[in-house]
């Protein structure tokens, strides 16, 4: 079952008036598959998976579970009358129910016990249902919130940021772990998320927000090799953005003049442009009036250098070759490594 939203505008009012949370946000969550909401705090991401579970009524627009309108404004069931699963940031356990009971407590008639066991097995907790949450670490709590989310069998499951409590180590794994259950069941997945990482590793389809719209929604392929904007290819593809104007048939920035030739795919046509520089793609050339170097670290086969201009930007370039602090360079971009675009 496809979840798809059709024009989606949210506000909230407060005591500093009426604060523009959503505005026209159209798209589909394929179904099967996993569908993160990438953005920062105030993106809009959560107001728009509380819209999805029924924790918040839809204001304009519509939301449709397959071909059967679920929400829209003066429709609004509840929750537990969505075909919908839910799993928080904190698990949301019931502390008072073995591990047990709190998968037991969304299925039929209570579920069996061979139910109950194949769902702690397939989550990893096989053994375990007999403990209370508070006797589980962070990671073991979110697996069992996954097994009670899932083991309804719900034809959507939303999951606000699920992995955020717990350990980077221990979030590699469960991201893994989720994917391939959720995948095997064949479950449509919304996931919010603020963590580019998270949502690469995840997700089939990403779609980006920011201030309340959706600026690129994609496959995690589409956002890193071909992002809509500078910003959508700054979170991805750990580039930075360069600011520069077209002159004299070169791209005049503050790190110097850099040849048209460093452009892949078409030039703006626009006086002011931004450049996404990958720290790979740039090449040190020794020049004592360039940028000065302050930093190196070393990565290995490789080190990654801050280069400073004199009036204090910087900029960071990976070189393979032997680098010292202090020495000064000019930095110059490889044939057809740098995309550009129109200055927001």
């Amino acid at each position: 079952m496809s979840l798809e939203f059709r024009h989606i505008a949210h506000a909230y009012i407060g005591r500093a008036g009426r604060v523009e949370a959503l505005s026209d946000i159209a798209f589909t969550a394929p179904s099967g598959k996993i569908t993160c909401l990438l953005g920062s705090s105030g993106s809009g991401k959560s107001t728009l998976l509380n819209l999805a579970a029924g924790l918040l009524p839809v204001q304009a627009g519509s939301i449709l579970a397959g071909d059967r309108e679920m929400a829209a404004p003066g429709l609004n069931p509840p929750p537990e009358a969505r075909p919908i699963g839910l799993v928080f940031q904190d698990g949301a356990l019931f502390p008072h129910m073995t591990i047990a009971k709190n998968i037991a407590f969304g299925l039929s008639g209570g579920g069996t016990d061979a139910e109950i066991e194949e769902w702690l097995e397939r989550v990893g907790l096989a053994g375990l249902g007999q403990r209370f949450p508070h006797e589980l670490s962070g990671g073991q709590q979110q697996r069992a919130a996954l097994a009670r989310a899932m083991a309804p069998e719900p034809q959507v499951l939303l999951m606000d940021e699920p992995f955020a409590s717990v350990d980077i180590v221990l979030r590699r794994r469960l991201r893994r772990d989720c994917r391939r259950l959720l995948r095997e069941a064949g479950t449509t997945t919304i996931l919010v998320t603020h963590d580019p990482e998270e949502a690469l590793d995840i997700a089939d389809h990403i779609a980006v927000m920011e201030g309340g719209r959706i600026i690129q929604f994609g496959t995690p392929e589409d956002l890193h090799e071909r992002p809509a904007s500078s910003s959508v290819g700054a979170i991805f593809g750990g580039a930075q953005v360069v600011a520069a104007k077209l002159q004299d048939e070169a791209l005049k920035t503050s790190l110097g003049d850099w040849p048209l030739s460093c452009i892949a795919g078409d030039l703006p046509d626009a006086g002011e442009i931004d450049l996404l520089v990958h720290a790979e793609s740039l090449e040190c050339v020794r020049d004592d009036s360039g940028l000065v170097v302050v930093d190196v670290h070393p990565l290995g086969v490789a080190s990654r250098l801050a280069l400073r201009t004199g009036s204090g930007e910087e900029i960071t370039v990976q070189s393979t070759a032997p680098v010292e602090e202090g020495s000064r360079y000019r930095v110059v971009p490889r044939e057809g490594s740098v995309r550009a675009f129109s200055r927001n």
